[in-house]
């Protein structure tokens, strides 16, 4: 048995309400845990918490109840070893993609030879070779995440957390994106959290998907998907994806319509 590595304990979240309203139950407590090496998307309809489980993990939430350990150690804020990628291109558009990818590894005091040497190694293997000295302007949308990605990996984070990354991004670019990410996760074995309301991305990259209910979020269903690697695209035409591609479709349309009965 691989060893568990993030351990998710009754964790909630309650939101004040604005101007005297009721508080908002985003997270009803909500226990997971999550081995090393494992590749886990978060899936579930709009506004069912994945979002606010997410932060809670990379520290820039508190939950108001319940606790998050990482190797054993408790979170209480934003960390190294937690590596995070949003939706929106988190670059800093004066830094170029190499010195955006070397950023923690400088904060960290690693010696410039060292960086130079990780650096060169991600952008090899998020390939960017020959964008380097690009400033965030003159990239893409899927450059950009790419450079994200790397800059995430570079540090050597014990979990990489991503919410939605590729929800920008056209369709063509997004299979790319994922294939990449996935090529990536096969060669290193990180341990990833990625959260999607994306069904057949929530099915290609993960070793399992968690599907949530609607608001308020709980864990509805915890499904192992049980497709080979590597993982080629066409897969996502195979018997086995469409009849895992069939139940969670029905688990997500359940709560869909439950989240529309409760407007």
């Amino acid at each position: 048995m691989t060893d568990t590595i993030l351990t998710i304990d009754n964790v909630s979240r309650v939101f004040p309400g604005a101007r005297g309203r009721d508080p908002v139950r985003a997270l009803e407590p909500t226990s997971l845990a999550v081995a090393e090496n494992d590749f886990i998307t978060i899936l579930g309809p709009s506004g069912c918490g994945k979002s606010t489980l997410l932060r809670i993990v990379a520290g820039l939430d508190r939950p108001s109840a319940g606790k998050v350990f990482l190797k054993g150690r408790e979170i209480t804020g934003p960390g190294a070893d937690r590596g995070m990628v949003f939706q929106s291109y988190t670059l800093f558009p004066w830094l170029t993609v190499a010195e955006n990818i070397a950023y923690g590894l400088r904060e960290k005091g690693v010696p410039p030879a060292t960086r130079r040497e990780i650096v060169a190694s991600y952008i090899e293997k998020v390939g960017l070779r020959g964008f380097e000295n690009h400033y965030p302007k003159q990239l893409s949308g899927g450059m950009q995440q790419r450079t994200a990605i790397a800059r995430a990996l570079a540090n050597d984070p014990a979990i990489l957390l991503l919410d939605e990354p590729f929800g920008a991004l056209d369709n063509q670019t997004r299979s790319l994106m994922q294939e990449l990410l996935l090529g990536i996760w096969e060669r290193e074995r990180k341990t990833v959290l990625f959260v999607t309301h994306d069904i057949e991305e929530a099915i290609f990259l993960a070793s399992r998907v968690i599907v949530m209910t609607a608001r308020p979020g709980r864990i509805k269903a915890d499904i192992p998907v049980d497709l080979s690697h590597p993982r080629h695209y066409t897969m996502k035409t195979s018997a086995a994806f469409s009849d895992l591609k069939a139940q969670l479709t029905e688990e997500i349309r359940v709560e869909a319509m439950r989240a529309s009965e409760a407007h």
